[in-house]
């Protein structure tokens, strides 16, 4: 390597980890990351790593002795911008009463459509901001963000000018969905294949003119968008130059997995019913599945089947899916917990699951997820000495400090 300096020197770590090939994750002891404008330049152990590069003036240098430094947490699935609050439908849950009669009071997902579409952009962009300044404290230092709660092409649009306004405001770095496809909208409920005429030849094509998405999401699931209706929505948004992603098998099995490898998807996201042929046809066609077991976990029911999806040799992917009805966790800690608790994940398999393997899930693995010569450096200081005491001490917040594009943002 050259002799200019680096920007940040992090040095004495107990451990330095970083998810290797497959789901091998490397451990260097007495570790050390160098870093300049923004990219890792150098990691190995301190004494190899100080020989080898020569700080300057005006080098931050950290002392990590006792502590772990790891990637930032990518969290590939979340609906982080919404309005309103459903905590009397949560009441309601558990005191027994289903979920279509508390939609049928109002509540459900067309609660928070009602309240959405109503907030102004900044009162979105507000509330969103607050859930990721505590989102970032918690180490997630790249986030995909859908949108989908208003239904109606204005307030979709303004969700996903939400999206872009948070992304220059604040450090976590976003990565814009649409879901027009979420549900159907209060007004198309009687009419529903207009809604999909619409999306398919109208609203989809604009999104993607405007670029203000790079993924199109669709909720394939019973009693709202089939897998025919699925397959259009999703062709027609990679016609328009979107990424496509798919809520699949979440509720019953209903071929969403099959559907996402037929159509290319960049993922397949819950996966709680999937069959076996569904995650063949899914390691076929290199679709990453995104597990969510704080959603699971949430509504107290089944789990996916992860272990099985990583005896196939698929890269299983973890996020919170982050939304005010079915999981408000946002703490990504807490999800590697759950996945080892209720998954079977090893520790080992939840942080390669929740840094580059979520990265896959995003297609932004060649960018972050791992600590690599040339890859940004987005990291985190845990104050703890091993990482297998993230999912250990559950609930607890490992993160001393969180580094973004090299740049300490907070302490």
């Amino acid at each position: 390597m050259d002799n200019l300096p680096p920007n940040l020197l992090i040095v004495n770590a107990a451990q330095v980890v970083t998810p290797a090939k497959e789901w091998n994750l490397k451990v260097i002891k007495n570790g050390a990351v160098a870093v300049r404008d923004g990219k890792i330049v150098d990691i190995g152990r301190t004494g190899d790593v100080i020989y080898r590069v020569e700080p300057g003036a005006e080098t931050l240098i950290i002392d990590a002795a006792g502590k772990i430094v790891m990637p930032g947490f990518v969290d590939p699935h979340t609906h982080l911008v919404y309005a309103g609050s459903r905590a009397e439908e949560f009441t309601l849950r558990l005191q027994g009463v289903p979920y279509m009669e508390i939609a049928s009071r109002g509540g459900g997902i067309n609660s928070t459509v009602k309240a959405t579409r109503k907030a102004s952009l900044d009162d979105l962009v507000d509330s969103a901001k607050a859930r990721l300044a505590r989102m970032f404290a918690w180490g997630t230092t790249t986030a995909e963000v859908k949108s989908g709660y208003a239904l109606n092409h204005a307030g979709e649009l303004k969700m996903l000018m939400t999206i872009q306004q948070l992304a220059l405001e604040q450090p976590v770095e976003l990565v814009p969905t649409y879901m027009g496809a979420h549900e159907f909208p209060p007004e198309y409920q009687e009419k529903r294949g207009e809604y999909v005429d619409l999306l398919v030849k109208t609203l989809i094509p604009e999104i993607g003119k405007k670029w203000l998405a790079e993924f199109c999401d669709v909720f394939t699931e019973k009693g709202v968008f089939s897998v025919d209706d699925s397959r259009r929505i999703l062709e027609a948004a990679k016609e328009a130059g979107l990424m496509l992603k798919i809520h699949a098998d979440e509720i019953v099995h209903l071929g969403g997995a099959e559907l996402a490898a037929e159509v290319g998807a960049v993922s397949a996201d819950h996966l709680v019913h999937v069959s076996p042929e569904g995650m063949d046809a899914m390691k076929r066609a290199g679709v990453v599945p995104v597990i969510l077991p704080g959603a699971s976990f949430f509504l107290n029911s089944d789990f996916a089947p992860a272990r099985a999806m990583i005896e196939r040799g698929l890269p299983v992917a973890l996020g919170t899916d982050l939304n005010p009805g079915t999981c408000t966790i946002e703490s990504m800690p807490i999800i590697i917990g759950l996945a080892c608790l209720k998954l079977k994940l090893t520790p080992e398999e939840a942080i390669i699951a929740s840094t580059l393997n979520a990265a896959k899930a995003i297609r932004r693995d060649s960018i972050i997820g791992s600590l690599e010569v040339g890859k940004q450096a987005d990291m985190l200081i845990m104050k703890i000495s091993d990482y297998r005491e993230i999912p250990y001490r559950f609930g607890v917040n490992p993160v001393d400090m969180v580094i973004k594009k090299g740049k300490l943002v907070r302490q």
